[in-house]
């Protein structure tokens, strides 16, 4: 299977779809999510991003779906270019898909080696080898300790500087080696993990993308329309959640003249969803899924 789609039920119940409405599938991926959107409507239509070509073969044969091979950042000008503004709904699964993983030569397995990409978008000129071999010590130190949060980071850079200096590092195996050093006894996977994360979001401008997509949807989504968004690790669902409170993404909440709360979203779950015991033992994916809904006011 492409990918299982994670909290399905619960993300596109979330929506609270309306038959005739026009709605925003931003990450689509294997379409499991699309799929059980188009299920619930009938004059409706469905506008879908995926920046990944990939994701193009798995579009079902379906005239109320339109599949834009692009990123979400960009979800405003084809928005417009259709003319389906303003949307009731907005649905963002931000993981990387399984496929993605299982994929040796995308270099997003620590299970496989592969060469250094993390491209989602495989266009796109910078892969994780550039930044592993190129990137100077002190801007690696940044992106291990902003987006991995190491406490080690300094310690991580120097270990790849020391080790490119006897050959590039070329492949996922090579980099986990250069830095064997700097993970903690019996947490390396996690460890691993996160150092991947950090490439990958520094690769594809991930945060920077959310940002400019939070923001869009505030603009796009119709007065009563939701937005639900699921995240995978605690820089994003940080990102979402004071979004979604305060529509920023320092979580301050704005007053106007007379102590107004200036606001564009209500949050409809006040703690994040998480996957039941049953869909982690389905599918492992799930067990750091992050779900939030907010309603625009």
């Amino acid at each position: 299977m492409y990918h299982e789609p994670v909290l399905l039920k619960e993300s596109v119940d979330g929506l609270n779809i309306k038959k005739d409405g026009i709605y925003v599938d931003a990450t689509f991926g294997g379409g499991g999510h699309s799929g059980a959107i188009l299920k619930k409507l009938e004059k409706g239509s469905l506008i879908a991003f995926d920046q990944d070509k990939d994701a193009l073969a798995n579009k079902p044969d379906d005239e109320r779906l339109v599949l834009i091979n692009q990123n979400f950042r960009f979800m405003r000008n084809f928005l417009k270019l259709y003319r389906a503004v303003p949307v009731d709904g907005i649905l963002a699964d931000l993981g990387v898909s399984s496929h993605q993983i299982d994929q040796p030569d995308r270099g997003f397995s620590l299970r496989f080696d592969g060469d250094l990409d993390l491209r989602m978008n495989p266009k796109k000129s910078l892969t994780a080898r550039q930044i592993v071999n190129e990137y100077s010590v002190s801007k690696l130190k940044e992106i291990f300790f902003t987006y991995g949060e190491f406490n080690n980071a300094a310690k991580i850079a120097h270990s790849i500087e020391g080790a490119r200096t006897k050959g590039e590092i070329r492949t996922t195996f090579q980099l986990k080696e250069a830095t064997v050093n700097c993970a903690p006894k019996g947490l390396e996977n996690k460890f691993y993990a996160k150092l991947f994360q950090a490439l990958r979001i520094e690769v594809n401008d991930e945060l920077g993308a959310l940002k400019e997509f939070l923001e869009q949807s505030a603009e796009l989504i119709a007065s009563g329309g939701r937005l639900v968004v699921i995240s995978y690790h605690s820089l994003e669902d940080r990102l979402v959640k004071n979004f979604m409170r305060a529509g920023n993404f320092e979580g301050e909440i704005g007053k106007d003249f007379y102590g107004n709360p200036i606001v564009p979203f209500k949050a409809i779950t006040k703690k994040p969803m998480t996957a039941s015991e049953e869909e982690i033992n389905r599918n492992n994916r799930a067990r750091s899924a992050r779900l939030r809904i907010a309603e625009k006011i």
